[in-house]
């Protein structure tokens, strides 16, 4: 056996696990109708299948109808769960994994105008910012309510065949009972910790009495709310004490910081830029003065993180959650020895600010995540061996090679710069987002040990393709900043991407409009902050930055607040003339005619990108499918059809300006069947 403490047993009261390493609930958005149907149940399997210990499913999934979900939650309280949540529990137990789900009331964390239009309820009047509902405080009846929600919910998950269930308090309503921040209930259920913490007790006492013992069951709460007057350290730990004492918890999961605004939110959860496993003291003093089995996840995005949490026992399980969005198979590839393979995590939450605007989870950099049914995480090998040529090495053309060479081709690719990585390669110059160079360097790894071969600062012409004698290419040239998009003056203006890689120094006083709303904008806005700069960012949307979502865009509100920084929204620019040594922009509005000038040292423009597909059109003539695309095809995993030359594609921003899944997205489907 091996001695990686990852890779040893863990025993949870009659459960035994078959190593250190699970993901933890979360709610990816893959349910239909709030049931866990294929999508949802493959997604879990896939983690299963390749080694994890245990997958903790929902995130939480709704007891009670007037909890509706506000991110595509599991319905709990219907009846209709139990068959789809047994196919998935018995699915996963067939692949060596443990099964549990996390069962939650909203409490203010949802909104009246969802689902049945019920009021909501919580511990105060007071409304929660993220979701802006203003509650009842709860009434006896319905706390008695709320307790049989509970317990039917957790019966029909025992009747799933889970072996566990988790209860959320954490920011929800059983936490909402138990903060002081949240809490102006009078006794019973108010005012000392026994008494805020009596509405978590009486629900797992009940629970407990109807599922028996032969059910593990879990807290996961904030040991340290980070907020005066809020649950700190010491009280943290008495709650634990207490779950302890009741001999009705069997382990606890560990939590720091609010969730109830995107500050609070990413503190708990980090992005890239900020510290990895910032709580796992906190998870660590937990698990020593309380003395229960210890689970804990929080940006641990790596196995040598991971190991340090398990070899110095800090947790018990340790939760790797997001790294294995990015990678699923990451256990079988440690008991393998193939550590380096690993697709890395690198910490972009596109995963989880999708699911806070209403979409579904996906990886930024595995399109495979989430897609199980019809995006296999594994290349098949072809049949035909070919000859692939990419013409670009950002990250859709990288993929694009990656594909290529597992499926056994020949591929060559042609890069005009000197290295690997394209647009990334710019976001990455920025300090706090040098991580995300971690997409191009796995699958330049990947390309060079599957003898992929790379002409660097070579500006391929069509002869240069041609030359290859290619059976299919690849175009995957990328894009260059749209500037001109002024009625006049775009000669007088510089991009975002100038300002980004210090090509241009920013002026004194600086207009960046931004019309794409997307990092660049806010990168651009931080460069000239940091520089000492007045900065206006301007938009004519109604509010900026929305492609950058919320998580991410804490971090830059972070590092930019306290500077000379100003936003401006429902504003256009429309033209820039000079004024002596400075700027004059004309500035309007689609809501009005308006005509409103102001002087400016420098005006940078970002708008997206235009793309650079010169090659592509020069060889569309030549090839046999005239870089005809079919959709269907495409759509459905099938090959292109057969044409006699070879076949042309182009994809990411050689097509149009999208962002990083696109692009890696569309190398996977369409090189995946070649």
């Amino acid at each position: 056996m091996s001695n990686d403490p990852l890779l040893q047993p863990f025993h949870l009261k009659h459960l035994t696990l078959r190593n250190r390493i699970m993901t933890t609930s979360h709610e990816p958005a893959y349910g239909d109708d709030g049931m866990p149907k294929d999508r949802y149940r493959l997604y879990h399997l896939e983690r299963a299948k390749a080694g994890v210990a245990m997958v903790m499913t929902a995130g939480s999934a709704s007891v009670s109808r007037d909890s509706p979900p506000v991110f595509s939650n599991l319905l709990v309280w219907k009846d209709e769960v139990v068959p789809w949540m047994k196919r998935l529990t018995d699915d996963c137990h067939a692949a060596g994994a443990a099964v549990m789900i996390q069962l939650s009331h909203l409490g203010r964390r949802t909104r009246w105008d969802k689902g049945d239009w019920l009021p909501v309820i919580s511990s105060s009047h007071e409304r929660e910012p993220a979701h802006r509902a203003t509650p009842k405080p709860a009434e006896d009846w319905d706390i008695a309510r709320i307790i049989r929600d509970y317990v039917d919910a957790a019966e029909r998950m025992k009747a799933a065949g889970v072996d566990g269930i988790e209860f959320l308090c954490h920011g929800h309503l059983l936490d909402q009972f138990m903060s002081p921040l949240t809490n102006v209930l009078d006794a019973p259920y108010g005012g000392s910790l026994e008494n805020r913490a009596r509405l978590a007790l009486e629900m797992v006492a009940a629970v407990r009495k109807r599922v028996g013992n032969h059910i593990i069951l879990g807290m996961r709460y904030g040991v340290d709310e980070m907020e005066p007057g809020g649950i700190d350290i010491e009280e943290g730990v008495a709650i634990g004490k207490i779950f302890r004492d009741s001999g009705l918890v069997d382990y606890l999961n560990i939590n720091r910081s609010r969730i109830h605004t995107d500050p609070a939110m990413t503190d708990l959860i980090p992005i890239q830029g900020m510290r990895s496993a910032p709580h796992l003291d906190f998870a660590g003093r937990i698990r020593a003065e309380v003395g229960m089995p210890t689970l804990h996840a929080a940006r641990i995005p790596d196995v040598a993180t991971a190991r340090h949490a398990v070899a110095t026992g800090q947790v018990d399980m340790v939760g790797m959650t997001r790294a294995h969005m990015a990678d699923p198979h990451i256990v079988r590839k440690i008991v393998e020895g193939r550590e380096n393979d690993i697709r890395p995590c690198v910490g972009a939450t596109y995963c989880l600010d999708r699911i806070y605007q209403g979409g579904m989870a996906l990886c930024i950099h595995n399109p495979s995540t989430g897609r199980e049914q019809t995006m296999p995480h594994d290349i098949a090998a072809a049949a035909v061996k070919k000859k692939v040529v990419v013409v670009g090495a950002g990250p859709a053309g990288l993929e694009a090679a990656r594909v290529a060479a597992e499926r056994g081709h020949t591929v060559v690719v042609f890069e005009a710069a000197g290295q690997p990585g394209g647009q990334i390669r710019l976001t990455a110059q920025s300090k706090r987002r040098a991580e995300m160079i971690g997409i191009i360097d796995w699958r330049q790894a990947q390309c060079v040990a599957k003898g992929v071969e790379f002409r660097f600062n070579t500006w391929a012409e069509a002869s240069d393709v041609l030359a290859e004698k290619p059976d299919v290419v690849v175009i995957a040239t990328g894009g260059m900043p749209l500037t001109d998009i002024l009625a006049a003056g775009n000669e007088l203006v510089v991009s975002s991407w100038d300002i980004i890689s210090g090509d241009v120094k920013p002026g004194a006083n600086v207009l960046l409009y931004d019309d794409a709303g997307d990092h660049s904008a806010l990168q651009a806005a931080q460069v000239i902050a940091e520089a000492g700069s007045k900065v206006e960012v301007m938009t004519r949307d109604r509010s900026f930055a929305p492609e950058v979502m919320a998580m991410n865009l804490v971090p830059y509100m972070r590092a930019m607040q306290d500077k000379a920084v100003t936003f401006t929204v429902t504003y256009r620019l429309l033209a820039v003339e000079k004024a002596g040594n400075q700027l004059q922009a004309t500035v309007g509005s689609d809501y009005m005619k308006l005509d409103k000038t102001a002087i400016y040292d420098q005006v940078v423009v970002n708008a997206g990108t235009l793309p650079l597909a010169d090659i592509y059109f020069e060889l569309k003539p030549l090839s046999g499918n005239k870089g005809a695309v079919d959709y269907e095809a495409m759509i459905d995993g099938r090959a292109q059809p057969d044409v006699e030359g070879f076949q042309l594609y182009r994809i990411g921003d050689a097509v149009e300006a999208r962002n990083t899944h696109a692009a890696i997205y569309d190398a996977l489907r369409l090189v995946r069947t070649v």
